[in-house]
């Protein structure tokens, strides 16, 4: 059989078949039939582990002899056959399975089933995410099996293999939260982001980005943090967003004058602030909303003052270093027609206008917005002359969500094994209780230490996974500790997102650093330094909940002023430039501007936006008086 045939065209067909699957569901939902959540998540992991196994195939490698490569096709057949099998007894089993597994019984089928899911899983994680997500999975199992052995808080009475597949091989497990969270929201919106790929959004937002801020000092960099902050939003994954946009704006940076690691690091930071960036904030942003039980639109909105003070810190910071290098903007032809960006740009604003109007103005479900979003590409689409959607468009959009469907049910339903255990053992509440007596019982100490167990496990996993797993674990302790569900949620998405940065196993500042060709390390450090405000957001939200509250009041006003205060500041000192270098002492002074902004208490803010005023406004006054003192 022609590889080509089995491995590209089989994976067209079978993503084509899962966007129709997920749309007739859930126009099915809205009208006139429902189908059993668990049956829907059941069909769901089944497509899914089917695209992985077709999508990373073991013969796939060039690399292979051709009789390694024959072998390999021959396991990656088997495996699909296996989750067939295995997922066709679920399905056309359905209230046989449902009626075994609330009685907490086991039967033969179920216990081999459950072992084969497990392997399927575990194999489908490894593919996708790498080792570490499904050693993790593995070493929790273990753990269920000898727990009995472990002396103090986190030891247990001790399960049977039998009563760990049941657990796993449940909607506790591989058919729980995580892989429902991918099943309903998650894969609508990465349909909806595919289509607007397809439509000519990354193209789109760079012209856009490059005439709003091209001609400026440092346009480039300051291009590339607006371009990758849209694309950043509706691509969801960090890695992906550096990789393509990158790819055009690291070298320009760097033609501009900018050293390489900068570059990189700005792509980096800016790539890895499209995850907390709304309306579209990732995959776990929407397993965020089923977990707190938040409505999604009220994820986002507590995230739009966090996300620009994101964004707006590192345009300081880049708009500071052009200061520092003398760096001028694109010349007048590099830069292209901003109104005639934006009127190439309609087609897009108008799908994530009804996104917008339909989560916040009609309160309606993501899964439904998603929906009509997408359909609002398809009829723009159709209805633009000058690049009119195709058939092809069509068939590229859907192939493009279900190879973004892999990584997340990868994440999903692998994660999904370490949740079971986690319920099983009661490990998460076992967690939780340790960090609330390691922090001596202290709100500050417990984020501290929420925070390094959330960079540890990011580094090695994507931020679905990682959250995941700190949501189950450290979640308890802080809503324990008194703080609010959403803001203590919140926390762990930023901390699993910002391990993107994080040296020293940063994804997104290696694949920036591959394209700047420049030591990973290197980057990686600029780019903890760019996306600094990453790490103070949480612990400021944590603490200052008005930030990840929205209102039309003198509050909420006082709090975005504030907000915009912090991050001019803290670009400032860690930069040292204003229009010139700065002293020690008023990089001392900007340090109290954000010990006193971003405090709750308006008499500290007031304060502090008066010192700012001051040291801020006397260096702009300097800066203008300078050539008049020049000439004269």
């Amino acid at each position: 059989m022609d590889k080509k045939f089995t491995y590209q065209k089989v994976v067209t067909v079978v993503c084509m078949l899962v966007s129709l699957f997920a749309v007739i569901i859930h126009v099915g939902n809205y009208t006139t039939f429902t189908m059993p959540s668990i049956l829907f998540y059941a069909w769901h992991l089944l497509i899914g582990l089917v695209l992985i196994f077709l999508y990373k195939p073991l013969g796939g490698s060039k690399e292979l002899s051709p009789g390694l490569r024959t072998l390999g096709r021959v396991v990656d057949w088997v495996l699909i056959a296996l989750t067939a099998v295995v997922s066709f007894y679920v399905i056309f089993n359905f209230e046989t399975y449902t009626t075994t597994m609330q009685n907490n019984m086991m039967t033969k089928e179920l216990y081999v089933f459950g072992i084969i899911i497990t392997l399927l899983v575990l194999e489908a994680g490894r593919r996708m995410l790498g080792n570490v997500l499904p050693i993790i999975a593995i070493v929790a199992i273990i753990y269920a099996l000898t727990g009995d052995k472990i002396p103090g808080l986190f030891g247990h009475r001790g399960y049977s293999m039998q009563r760990v597949v049941l657990a796993i091989f449940s909607d506790r497990g591989v058919y729980g939260t995580p892989i429902g969270t991918s099943a309903t929201n998650v894969y609508l919106f990465l349909l909806f982001a595919a289509f607007l790929s397809v439509s000519g959004a990354d193209i789109i937002f760079q012209n856009i980005a490059i005439a709003a801020a091209g001609r400026k000092r440092g346009g480039p960099a300051k291009m590339a943090v607006i371009a990758s902050a849209f694309f950043g939003t509706i691509s969801g994954s960090c890695v992906a967003n550096v990789v393509s946009t990158g790819a055009f704006t690291i070298p320009l940076m760097k033609r501009n004058g900018y050293p390489k690691k900068f570059a990189g690091a700005v792509e980096a930071v800016a790539s890895t602030g499209g995850q907390i960036m709304p309306p579209i904030m990732g995959a776990a942003a929407f397993v965020l909303s089923d977990v707190a039980g938040v409505p999604y639109a009220e994820v986002c909105i507590a995230a739009i003052l966090p996300a620009l003070m994101y964004y707006i810190c590192l345009v300081k910071m880049v708009d500071l270093e052009a200061v520092k290098h003398n760096l001028a903007g694109l010349s007048e032809d590099e830069v292209p027609n901003l109104k005639e960006s934006l009127a190439r740009g309609m087609k897009l604003f108008i799908p994530v206008g009804v996104l917008l109007f339909m989560m916040l103005g009609m309160k309606t479900t993501p899964m439904k917005a998603a929906i009509f979003a997408t359909a609002a590409i398809l009829v723009t689409g159709v209805l633009d002359s000058k690049d009119r959607m195709t058939v092809k468009g069509v068939v590229d959009g859907a192939v493009a969500a279900g190879k973004s469907l892999c990584s997340v049910v990868a994440a999903c339903s692998t994660a999904g094994i370490v949740v079971a255990v986690f319920s099983l053992t009661g490990l998460g509440l076992k967690f939780s209780n340790f960090i609330v007596q390691l922090g001596s019982n202290s709100l500050i100490p417990s984020l501290i230490l929420a925070m390094l167990v959330c960079a540890i496990l990011g580094m090695g996993l994507p931020t679905t996974a990682a959250y995941i797993v700190c949501a189950t674990a450290i979640a308890p302790a802080l809503t324990g500790l008194g703080l609010p569900i959403l803001a203590a949620h919140l926390f762990l998405l930023y901390f699993a997102s910002i391990s993107a940065i994080t040296p020293p196993v940063a994804v997104a500042s290696y694949a920036a650093a591959g394209i700047a060709e420049e030591n990973p390390m290197k980057v990686g450090l600029q780019a903890v330094k760019l996306g600094i405000t990453g790490f103070i957001l949480p612990f400021a939200f944590a603490l200052n909940p008005d930030y990840i509250t929205f209102g039309w009041n003198l509050q909420t006003l006082l709090t975005w002023i504030s907000g915009m205060v912090v991050c001019y500041s803290l670009a400032i000192m860690l930069q040292g430039y204003v229009e010139s270098r700065i002293t020690v002492l008023e990089r001392l002074a900007y340090l109290a501007v954000i010990v006193l902004a971003i405090t709750p208490y308006m008499v500290n803010s007031l304060i502090g936006f008066v010192l700012f005023a001051a040291l801020y406004g006397f260096r702009k006054w300097q800066a203008k008086r300078a050539p008049q003192l020049a000439s004269s």
